[in-house]
C-alpha cells in the first residue's frame, strides 16, 4: 500500500482519477449548473436597461433583483421618473459622495441625490462658459424632489488673460490685493428658483472654495447685480421659508435691497445674514421688516457691525412684533445703550423665546436692566450674554433676579468677569427652577 501511495506522488499520471477527464471542444463549457431562464432574462434586462428600461412590468421579486444589479451611472432621464427604490438611490449616493447622512434630507436617499447633484451643478457653473442646458435638463427631472439648496461656492466669470506680463496685469494684481478690482457676476438663481415648487430653504455663500494661490478679492465679492438678481428671485419664490446668506461680504446697501424685497413675503420664517458687513442701516431695515411681518420667526444677524442705533431700531420693532421667536445679535457692537433699549423691549414682548447678546461690549450698567428682564419676562427661555464685562454688579443682580423668576431659563454667563463662585450659585438657582418646572403639568 505504501509503495502504491509513493508511486502516486511521484507519478501523478498513474492515478486513474486524474487521467480520466472530459475535455470539451467548447472552451467556455463547464460543469457548472446551467443558469435558470429567469436569471438570464434579468441579466439581459440589466445590461440593456439604458436602451429598453423595463421595470414596472416585472413581478416584485424580479424587480428587486433588477434594482440590485442596475448600474449607478445610468442617465437620470431614465432612472429619475422610473426608479423610486431607496436602495438604488442609496447606492448612487455612496458611489458619488464619501459622506452621506439622510437625517438632513428627511431620510430620503433619492432626495439627497437630486439636491446634492443640483448643488454640484450650480457650484461648478461658470457664467458665460458653462452650458445652461445641462442644468435645465436636470432641473426638469429633479424639481419635485428638491426642498433645500445649500450652495457653498459660486464661481465668477473667467477673465481673459493676455500673453505675457504687462503693466495692466500688475495694476490688476495690486487691485486684487486691495479689493478694488472690477466686480464679477455669478450664477443667476432666477433661472431655477421658480421651477422648484417644493423649495423651502436656500443657503448661499458667494465665494470660491480652495482657491489657493489664485486668491483674489473679486472671487468673494457679492456684486450689485448679484444682489438685485437674488433679491428678485427670492421675492418671486413665495413658498420659500428659510433664506441664509452667510459669509457673502454683504454691506448695508445690498442688505437693505434684499430686505426691501422681503417686506411682503408671505412665507419666510428664517432670515440669516450672519458673518457679513452690515451695520446700523441694515438694523433699521430689519426693524422695519419685523414691524410689519406676520410670519418671520427667526433672525440671525451675528458677526456684523451693528451698533446702538441699529439695535435700538430692532428693539423698537420687537414691541410690535408677535411672531419672532429667536433673535441672534452676538458678535456685534451694540454697547450699553443698545443693550438697555433691547432690555426695555424684552420687558414688553411675550413671544420671543431665545436671544443672544454675547460679545457686544455690554458693561456693568447693563446688570440692572438684565435683572429686570429675568424678573418680569416669563416667556424668555434662552438668554446668552457671555463674553461681556458685567462684573460684580452683574453677578449680584442676576442672582437676585434668577431667584424670583417662576420659569426655567438657560442663562449663559460665561466670560463676563464675574467670579466662579457667583456663576456657580446662579447656575444652581436656575437648575432648581428647571427641576421645579419639570414637575408642573400644563
Amino acid at each position: 500500500y505504501r509503495e502504491n501511495e509513493q508511486n502516486l506522488f511521484s507519478n501523478p499520471a498513474a492515478d486513474p482519477r486524474k487521467m480520466r477527464r472530459i475535455i470539451a471542444e467548447d472552451p467556455e463549457w463547464s460543469l457548472a449548473t446551467v443558469p435558470r431562464l429567469i436569471d438570464i432574462c434579468i441579466k439581459h434586462i440589466v445590461e440593456n436597461f439604458a436602451d429598453n428600461p423595463l421595470l414596472d412590468e416585472l413581478k416584485p421579486k424580479h424587480k428587486d433583483k433588477v434594482l440590485e444589479a442596475l448600474a449607478t451611472d445610468l442617465p437620470l432621464k431614465i432612472t429619475a421618473p422610473l426608479v423610486s427604490d431607496e436602495g438604488y438611490w442609496k447606492r448612487c449616493c455612496k458611489a458619488r459622495w464619501a459622506v452621506c447622512d439622510t437625517d438632513q434630507y428627511g431620510d430620503s436617499w433619492k432626495r439627497m441625490f437630486f439636491e446634492r447633484n443640483m448643488e454640484d451643478l450650480i457650484e461648478n457653473f461658470v457664467p458665460e462658459s458653462t452650458d445652461l442646458d445641462e442644468i435645465a435638463d436636470t432641473l426638469e427631472l429633479s424639481n419635485d424632489f428638491i426642498k433645500r439648496l445649500r450652495i457653498r461656492q459660486l464661481l465668477p466669470q473667467i477673465k481673459d488673460i493676455s500673453a505675457g506680463v504687462s503693466a495692466e496685469e500688475e495694476i490688476s494684481d495690486q487691485g486684487s490685493d486691495t479689493g478694488t478690482d472690477d466686480s464679477l457676476d455669478h450664477f443667476d438663481f432666477g433661472l431655477i428658483i421658480n421651477k422648484l415648487p417644493n423649495l423651502v430653504e436656500l443657503s448661499v455663500t458667494y465665494g470660491v472654495r480652495n482657491c489657493g494661490m489664485n486668491f483674489e478679492w473679486s472671487l468673494f465679492e457679492f456684486t450689485q447685480k448679484d444682489c438685485y438678481l437674488l433679491a428678485k428671485a427670492v421675492k418671486d419664490c413665495t413658498h420659500l421659508q428659510i433664506l441664509r446668506l452667510q459669509r457673502c461680504q454683504i454691506e448695508d446697501e445690498k442688505a437693505r435691497l434684499i430686505i426691501s424685497h422681503l417686506l411682503d413675503h408671505p412665507s419666510l420664517r428664517v432670515l440669516d445674514i450672519s458673518h457679513n458687513r452690515i451695520g446700523d442701516k441694515t438694523g433699521r431695515a430689519v426693524g422695519k421688516l419685523l414691524s410689519g411681518n406676520k410670519v418671520l420667526e427667526e433672525v440671525n444677524l451675528s458677526d456684523n457691525h451693528i451698533r446702538a442705533e441699529g439695535a435700538s431700531a430692532i428693539a423698537f420693532s420687537l414691541k410690535k412684533n408677535i411672531t419672532l421667536r429667536t433673535l441672534n445679535l452676538k458678535l456685534n457692537r451694540i454697547g450699553d445703550e443698545g443693550g438697555r433699549n433691547m432690555c426695555q423691549a424684552l420687558m414688553k414682548t411675550s413671544t420671543l423665546l431665545h436671544i443672544d447678546l454675547s460679545s457686544n461690549g455690554l458693561g456693568e450698567h447693563m446688570a440692572a436692566s438684565l435683572a429686570e428682564v429675568l424678573s418680569h419676562n416669563q416667556s424668555l427661555q434662552h438668554i446668552v450674554i457671555s463674553c461681556n464685562k458685567l462684573g460684580v454688579a452683574g453677578a449680584g443682580s442676576s442672582k437676585r433676579a434668577s431667584r424670583t423668576t417662576r420659569f426655567s431659563k438657560h442663562y449663559d454667563l460665561r466670560l463676563t468677569d464675574i467670579s466662579q463662585q457667583s456663576e456657580h450659585s446662579i447656575m444652581n438657582v436656575i437648575k432648581s427652577n428647571k427641576d421645579r418646572c419639570s414637575g408642573v403639568t400644563v
